[in-house]
């Protein structure tokens, strides 16, 4: 069965005729799903990392009740799933009074979730900075607090830059789950579509390229800063 002349290209596949035309209709839904993905993402990792340092020098510090609060958080979020953890913010906080938006909730679960494993990363880079530096500090008159900033906290990020790039993008691929809170993101958009045309293969096609496509930029975002801060030899 031949195409009738001026209509949108369909390849036929194993029986399954196959239509970009829905992608190219739908491109501006997709952009803005796009767009809302890298906005969450974003959000999630300036402040997941914010929460990581926090914690991080909780974890490490003498004071054992700042040290088990900082254990308690990371366990609980790094050893329950992620889809959990948004389901209890956004439909079990209501509950006890407290009510969320979709973009809140989601938002709040990825930053406790990436903060954790943050916080894990983190601390093993405090923990390899050689305790003689901060001793040095001390003795040409520097305070706790301009030793760690300009001194341990620079090479803590050095050191732990290609972990923390991991979970960046593992952040990135686990934003996809805030759509089952109605957050009108990538995959959302993939599955609103799919459930109006049932063009399964091009639309959720499309959103791994486009996904492809952001961890593909963050990874040489991350090439290019862990290049910038590299010991110079």
């Amino acid at each position: 069965m031949g195409l009738e002349p001026g209509s949108n290209p369909i390849l036929f596949v194993m029986g399954y005729q196959l239509d970009f035309s829905v992608i190219i209709k739908n491109l501006p839904l997709f952009l803005k799903g796009v767009f809302l993905t890298v906005e969450i993402s974003f959000f999630a990792i300036i402040i997941g990392l914010c929460i990581g340092i926090l914690a991080a020098v909780a974890r490490t510090s003498r004071f054992k009740i700042l040290n088990l609060i900082a254990a308690a958080y990371v366990e609980v979020f790094r050893n329950t799933p992620l889809l959990i953890q948004i389901f209890i913010i956004f439909f079990g906080l209501p509950s006890i009074g407290i009510k969320l938006s979709p973009y809140i909730s989601g938002l709040t679960a990825l930053v406790l979730y990436v903060g954790a494993y943050n916080t894990e990363v983190i601390r093993a880079g405090l923990e390899a900075i050689p305790r003689g530096q901060m001793e040095a500090a001390k003795s040409i008159g520097l305070t706790g607090v301009q030793t760690f900033l300009y001194i341990i906290l620079p090479q803590t990020f050095r050191i732990s830059l290609p972990a923390l790039g991991n979970n960046w993008v593992a952040l990135v691929k686990n934003s996809s789950l805030v759509s089952v809170i109605g957050m009108v993101e990538l995959t959302w958009v993939a599955l609103d579509l799919n459930a109006l045309t049932f063009r399964s293969f091009e639309l959720f096609g499309a959103a791994t390229i486009f996904y492809l496509i952001l961890i593909f930029i963050l990874i040489n975002i991350q090439t290019f800063v862990e290049k910038r801060f590299a010991y110079k030899t």
